[in-house]
């Protein structure tokens, strides 16, 4: 990819403003333009490391625009798209379904449309200057639903999305396997587990446990604290992607998870003591915890397979939840103090 130019969609939410700093360290030789339509979960802050890079490019554009997505194709001539530009808050979804569906479906469709008609002369057709170009969509491990108390989500598992959310999710993920199986597209998809680390919106779970900690508000945790997630530290998350980016195979999708089933309650607990340690009150942290109405269609537990990207392309978590949550807090404490 020397000297070539890559669109990133939605870096400057949470996970891609993380990944462009990575991927441009990584690939000094490689341009890339990030588009995104800073909504209230993107900022331009999350990204001041590399707002002068000179292989870096800015553009406030929708991918819902087709004729903008047209327009920077034919200025830019991309050679690979990774596409994390989604709405994706589960409470959000329950309230307006309909902006998930532009964002994740429509706007998923456009890009692989505009990408397949740049990169291909027809079915199976890559034209010479376009062989290896590659696109890479983001999903999640909710589009797998809920498990149970044992078993783990893996490539195989059958969709079964239980939230507006993460049925637009799947409906994109499928679009994108479409491209692959119909008309040959160089495809990859990666689904990840719940992701934590510098830079995440201030509603998502974690960042809201420090930050009404640290003010002295009542933490809320939904239902009993029960429900288990598998947490996957956010660089972890950007080095798999880019793996998968540069050597996993065409139409092959890739499950990215941490390895570190927690709940709520241990999740909650744990920021508490860390916190009880390191910026101690009167009282500790854990005294705020309260318990609020659970979510509608609460999921109760996800958790990856991540053998598939270990075995095959060679990658593995570098942290823990321990250890990845300890630099998470260290970062939110310099956001909010």
């Amino acid at each position: 990819m020397k000297d070539k130019t890559i669109l990133i969609t939605g870096g400057a939410g949470f996970i891609g403003a993380n990944f462009i700093p990575y991927f441009l360290e990584e690939n000094k030789d490689v341009k890339v333009v990030n588009i995104d339509k800073l909504t209230y979960a993107g900022d331009l802050n999350n990204l001041d490391e590399v707002k002068n890079h000179r292989n870096y490019n800015f553009v406030e554009g929708d991918i819902c625009d087709r004729e903008l997505i047209e327009s920077l194709f034919k200025e830019y001539n991309f050679f690979g798209v990774i596409h994390f530009a989604a709405e994706s808050h589960v409470d959000n979804s329950i309230k307006n379904p309909g902006a998930f569906i532009d964002t994740n479906i429509t706007g998923t469709f456009n890009l692989l449309d505009v990408a397949k008609n740049h990169w291909m002369d027809g079915p199976n057709k890559i034209k010479k200057e376009y062989k290896g170009a590659r696109f890479h969509h983001i999903s999640t491990d909710e589009v797998y639903g809920t498990l149970g108390e044992v078993g783990l989500f893996t490539e195989k598992t059958p969709y079964a999305p239980n939230s507006p959310y993460s049925a637009s999710k799947a409906s994109s993920d499928f679009i994108v396997r479409s491209y692959f199986h119909t008309y040959g597209m160089n495809v990859v998809t990666t689904n990840c587990s719940n992701n934590y680390g510098p830079k995440q919106h201030n509603e998502k779970l974690i960042p809201t446990i420090i930050r009404k900690a640290l003010s002295g508000e009542q933490i809320p945790i939904y239902g009993d604290g029960k429900n288990i997630r598998d947490w996957l530290y956010v660089l972890d998350h950007c080095k798999g992607i880019n793996l998968v980016s540069k050597i996993g195979k065409p139409g092959e999708t890739y499950n990215i998870g941490g390895r570190n089933e927690r709940d709520n309650l241990y999740i909650v607990n744990t920021i508490c003591d860390i916190l009880d340690e390191i910026k101690p009150s009167p009282t500790s942290y854990k005294e705020q915890i309260t318990f609020v109405k659970d979510r509608p269609g609460h999921d109760f537990r996800y958790a990856i397979d991540a053998s598939k990207i270990e075995n095959e392309l060679g990658w593995k978590a570098d942290e823990n939840f321990e250890t990845g949550i300890k630099k998470t807090i260290n970062w939110y404490i310099n956001k909010y103090l």
